[in-house]
């Protein structure tokens, strides 16, 4: 993913996509594991839970990945408890984006899950 344009065309269908998500008085349940999907990878969380009516995220923060072990089950890997507040989801969302090529392709997957329509990004 060298090319900057395409980049920028993720990020900007990532925001629209989020802010689809958050006109809608009712959060279906597609959306909200949408913004669970953005706050887990962003924040490196094994365990979101947003409370849209208090405003409140509370996730569990992964502190050490070099603890975690594929191979067997991990018990007692070190997290953070978090609680965080938030006035507007859609900014908090938008500002939980990343903009390395890794987090890129991540949202294009994320796009390419939530939107119904076909679309394949080429670089212009």
């Amino acid at each position: 993913m060298e090319n900057s344009g395409l980049k920028t065309r993720v990020l900007t269908e990532i925001e629209n996509l989020i802010s689809k998500s958050c006109s809608k008085s009712k959060m279906s349940q597609k959306f909200q594991n949408l913004h669970v999907a953005i706050l887990k990878k962003y924040y490196n969380a094994a365990d979101v839970s947003i409370d849209y009516h208090r405003k409140r995220v509370i996730m569990d923060i992964v502190m050490d990945d070099s603890c975690y072990d594929p191979k067997k089950v991990n018990s007692s890997l070190p997290i953070l408890r978090a609680n965080l507040l938030f006035k507007n989801l859609k900014e908090f969302l938008s500002s939980s984006l990343d903009k390395d090529n890794v987090s890129i392709a991540f949202y294009a997957r994320l796009l390419r899950a939530y939107e119904n329509r076909n679309v394949t990004l080429t670089v212009v």
